[in-house]
C-alpha cells in the first residue's frame, strides 16, 4: 500500500515489519513444538490426539504436557471435575440448584478443550488435513475419534434443538470430549 503522506507510510511500514517479525517468531515456535512433539514421551500421545477433529500438534502437545499422567484420574468424570467442566451446585435441604461450571483446575486445558469443542458444530467429516494426521495411527484410536465426532456433533445439534445457549452447548461438548481424550491418553501412556 502507498500513502500520500510520508508519516502514514512510515507508520504503516513499521506495523508491517512488526507483523512479519511476529509471524516469523510464531512459525519458529511451531517448528520447535513440532520437534518436541516428535520425541518421547510425547510422540505417541500427541499422534493419537491429533486423530481428533480440532486437535493438531500444538493443542495435542499442550494437553499431553498439562495433563501429564492421566492415570492419576481414576475416571473421566474425575478429570472433568479437575478441569472445572462440571456444574456447580448450591444445595440446601431438599432443594438442589445447579449453577455454571466450577472453573476450578487448569484454565489453559479448559480453554483448549472449549476451543476444540467449537469444531464439533459442523457435520461429521474427515477432511484432507485430518486424514493426513490420521495416517499410520492405530485403528482403535481412529475409531474412537470417529465415534467422538459422531456423538459430539449429534449432541451439539440436539442441544441447539433444545434452544440452549451456544456457550453452554460448547462447554457441554468440551466436557464430553475430555472423556475421549482421557481414554486416548490412558492407552497411549505406558504402564
Amino acid at each position: 500500500m502507498k500513502f500520500s503522506r510520508a508519516a502514514d507510510q512510515v507508520v504503516f511500514e513499521d506495523y508491517m515489519l512488526a507483523l512479519e517479525q511476529h509471524e516469523a517468531r510464531v512459525a519458529a515456535l511451531d517448528e520447535q513444538l513440532a520437534a518436541v512433539a516428535a520425541q518421547d514421551p510425547y510422540r505417541e500421545p500427541v499422534a493419537h490426539l491429533r486423530c481428533f477433529r480440532g486437535i493438531d500438534t500444538v493443542t495435542a502437545l499442550s494437553l499431553a504436557a498439562e495433563l501429564h499422567d492421566v492415570r492419576r484420574f481414576p475416571t473421566a468424570p474425575a478429570l472433568m471435575a479437575y478441569l472445572g467442566l462440571v456444574p456447580s451446585e448450591h444445595s440446601s435441604g431438599e432443594h438442589r440448584r445447579r449453577g455454571g461450571i466450577t472453573k476450578t483446575g487448569n484454565r489453559h486445558v479448559r480453554r483448549l478443550l472449549i476451543e476444540t469443542a467449537w469444531h464439533y458444530r459442523h457435520k461429521p467429516a474427515v477432511g484432507v488435513r485430518l486424514a493426513k494426521r490420521r495416517r499410520g495411527q492405530p485403528p482403535q484410536v481412529i475409531a474412537r475419534a470417529d465415534r467422538a465426532q459422531q456423538r459430539l456433533c449429534t449432541q451439539y445439534r440436539r442441544l441447539v434443538g433444545k434452544s440452549k445457549h451456544h456457550n453452554t452447548i460448547v462447554v457441554a461438548i468440551a466436557r464430553m470430549l475430555i472423556g475421549y481424550v482421557w481414554e486416548t491418553l490412558r492407552e497411549a501412556q505406558p504402564s
